[in-house]
């Protein structure tokens, strides 16, 4: 399986380049994509907001710049509604609509497996979560948590088998499947305290294994510079429903985090670094986003050692430098 690739914005319109981690490389094609935050990459394809709040899906491998573009290569899907405070809501929104939904993902190809595709996003009315399948609805369904009965603040979603995962600001599991409306239908898993005086962001990340990880990444801040200085990650008993502590993912075991995606791939058949974590500088909710790239927030860690090595390589770090925005993990679906 091949490792994630950072796509990333060359600075000029539509243009975006592509890097490979483990080989210090970037490609000689150039993929052609508008320049923009992109809230989610699922099976090569990315997930952006649109002006008018609609959700739109594109493959950047179907749009090689210089080439002619597959007319499958972007997928238009309603727009989310919003909330009911009037005109200068919707105008606020509007300026920053890239950052209106805070992660998104799907569960399958929307080409290849269209019948059995969901797009599930996590969107700023308090992080609550809203899903369309596609092909199937007109219009989003919106999921109501239960502000003051599950909580709020869902910080990652992700699919597995026939249900998605959810976990909230407070560690909070909760599992829904594609009829989910009411809090009734969503179903409390597990719980886990949080660490008094750390700040925290959470990734799910569904392993090779079927077991399902939660990844915690904890952060600093310093005069308005975050950094990232650990993580800790835990397994899922599905069967005693609580979280079991993973001091080590496992010789063939890579894991690459991040907004865009959270993909769990074999060392051996990617040459990645095994038992590590592959991270990159992304949005949070504490108003740190990646305004300036002289604050980068990206490295591998170590989960056996518990040591970052940053950047990931010198390559790397001048990329990002050089571009206004934020970088995307994604899954290349060309032989390159």
């Amino acid at each position: 399986m091949t490792a994630p690739m950072l796509l990333i914005c060359a600075n000029k319109k539509r243009t975006w380049n592509l890097y490979s981690i483990v080989d210090d490389k970037v490609f000689d094609l150039q993929l052609s994509v508008p320049n923009k935050r992109y809230c989610g990459s699922s099976f090569g394809w990315l997930i952006a907001v649109e002006k008018n709040f609609a959700i739109t899906l594109i493959n950047p491998f179907l749009r090689v710049k210089g080439q002619r573009k597959n007319e499958n290569s972007i997928i238009r899907l309603p727009p989310m509604r919003l909330h009911p405070n009037g005109n200068s809501y919707k105008r606020r929104w509007s300026r920053q609509c890239d950052h209106y939904v805070f992660k998104a993902t799907m569960s399958a190809d929307p080409i290849l497996d269209a019948k059995d595709c969901i797009i599930v996003v996590t969107y700023v009315e308090l992080c609550q979560m809203a899903f369309i399948r596609l092909g199937k609805d007109t219009t989003w369904t919106y999921i109501d948590t239960g502000v003051d009965k599950l909580g709020n603040l869902i910080q990652e979603v992700t699919h597995v088998e026939d249900k998605f995962y959810a976990v909230d600001h407070w560690n909070r599991l909760l599992s829904f499947g594609v009829a989910a409306q009411l809090n009734s239908d969503i179903e409390l898993v597990a719980c886990m305290p949080r660490r008094s005086g750390m700040v925290d962001k959470k990734y799910l990340v569904y392993s090779n294994e079927k077991e399902l990880l939660m990844v915690i990444r904890y952060m600093a801040y310093d005069g308005g510079k975050r950094s990232t200085v650990g993580f800790l990650v835990y397994e899922l008993n599905f069967d005693k429903c609580d979280w079991v502590a993973k001091n080590n993912l496992g010789d063939d075991v890579v894991l690459f985090v991040g907004d865009s995606s959270s993909v769990c791939v074999p060392a051996s058949k990617s040459g990645c670094l095994s038992n590590c974590i592959y991270f990159i500088h992304d949005s949070d909710l504490y108003g740190y986003d990646i305004a300036r790239y002289d604050n980068l927030d990206f490295g591998v860690y170590d989960v056996k050692s518990k040591s970052i090595s940053q950047p990931c390589t010198p390559h790397a770090r001048s990329l990002v430098e050089m571009t206004n925005y934020q970088p995307v993990w994604i899954l290349p679906t060309l032989n390159l």
